[in-house]
């Protein structure tokens, strides 16, 4: 579960490193995010050389939370960071390869295209 100002690690290779929250869209007044939502970041830290530079803004969808998911099944999901792919305005990802696995709800939520890039999905 990510909230405002939280901090979390890119998981494609798009260019940018590190992520700041600043806006979880959504709903009114939505104010923590969870795998599959979108939220709208600032880039804390980048690669030298790519298109994408320090603070500039970009929306991204979690794909792991260190905070568990409850499943319809009755288990539980939780990874050992927050992570999330970049996005564009169409919902593809602007990297083409997705490091570390992904949780399942990404695809259940309409990034299918994510979900197909990851190597594992859990």
């Amino acid at each position: 579960m990510v909230q405002l100002e939280s901090k979390i690690r890119v998981a494609d290779n798009s260019g940018a490193k590190v992520l700041r929250v600043i806006k979880v869209l959504g709903g009114f007044h939505k104010s923590k995010g969870t795998v599959g939502d979108t939220v709208v970041c600032s880039v804390r830290e980048a690669i030298p050389h790519t298109d994408l530079k320090k603070g500039q803004v970009v929306q991204a969808v979690i794909v792991r939370t260190k905070k568990e998911i409850r499943r319809k099944d009755g288990t539980y999901i939780r990874f050992d960071d927050n992570a999330a792919v970049l996005i564009d305005k169409n919902k593809l990802p602007l990297g083409t390869r997705v490091f570390g696995p992904v949780a399942r709800e990404v695809r259940e939520k309409g990034y299918a295209k994510i979900a197909s890039l990851a190597k594992e999905v859990w």
